[in-house]
């Protein structure tokens, strides 16, 4: 399991660094809608959508990223990632509700699939609106994935080695608070080393820190979240296409939520120029 992991990552990594920094804005965009349309395809499963609603479902999602990106409108970039940092207010409480043995999230199809407008959306609005930064745009997008994927590792070894308290159990068995500790602290330090590079004063070398933290606790309900949905199910992985890894939205589930958030927290802080 750990070496299909391992492989796949090795052959996936290298492309998407190639696109986030060699790739013209449209066909970075273009391929992480295929990514979205993937995962929309999954999402879909898992609300337990027939054929046809799935493929519905996908073409309304293409269409509607081929429209916002025609569109290229900032005041509408910016209030869908607002939108999709907000919902995760709503993520939290419903994964938090759901380990208290309450059960809030919607059960209907439709209701579902709404959700997955919101995780999915969002996600890809956040990354165009980052690649379109012509100074520093793939250098953030950089940043935001090293941080989920350093957080990620570090919370994986970490939990594997001290892990004993279980973070959410009822929802996601595998996560401690020992390995989301270790995640934490990867992106404290993954966000210094980017800051010193940068040559950020102090002020904002500071408020990348927090935003980072935040960004990081965001990911790991992202992860909750889906977790929670293949939960209710009765799935482990929202598809098999990636080996080792489950499906698309299994690899982009911390994404949905940390993209947004990262975002946003960019615009409103004041960090991007």
């Amino acid at each position: 399991m750990l070496k299909n992991r391992i492989i796949t990552a090795a052959i996936l990594i290298p492309i998407v660094i190639v696109f986030i920094f060699w790739a013209e804005t449209i066909w970075f965009s273009a391929v992480f809608a295929v990514f979205v349309a993937i995962g929309a395809w999954e999402w879909a499963g898992l609300c337990k959508a027939n054929d046809t609603i799935k493929i519905l479902y996908v073409i309304s999602i293409i269409l509607t990223l081929s429209g916002i990106y025609w569109l290229n409108n900032s005041l509408l970039y910016n209030a869908i990632v607002l939108c999709g940092a907000i919902y995760w207010l709503f993520a939290v409480l419903l994964v938090v509700a759901y380990q208290k043995q309450c059960n809030l999230l919607p059960r209907s199809t439709p209701q579902l699939m709404l959700i997955g407008l919101l995780l999915l959306i969002p996600m890809w609005s956040g990354l165009t609106i980052l690649k379109s930064f012509s100074e520093n745009g793939a250098a953030l997008i950089m940043l935001l994935m090293l941080l989920i994927w350093g957080a990620d590792t570090a919370a994986y070894f970490a939990g594997k080695k001290w892990g004993k308290r279980k973070l959410a159990y009822r929802v996601s068995p595998g996560k401690t608070w020992e390995g989301t500790i270790a995640g934490v602290a990867a992106s404290v330090i993954i966000t210094a080393c980017y800051v010193i590079v940068s040559n950020k004063n102090l002020d904002d070398s500071l408020l990348f820190v927090g935003l980072s933290i935040l960004t990081v606790i965001g990911s790991v309900f992202g992860d909750l979240m889906e977790s929670l949905v293949k939960r209710e199910a009765g799935q482990k992985d929202s598809g098999n296409i990636l080996p080792g890894h489950g499906g698309v939205m299994d690899r982009i589930d911390s994404l949905t939520a940390a993209s947004p958030i990262f975002v946003f927290g960019l615009v409103s802080l004041g960090l991007v120029r």
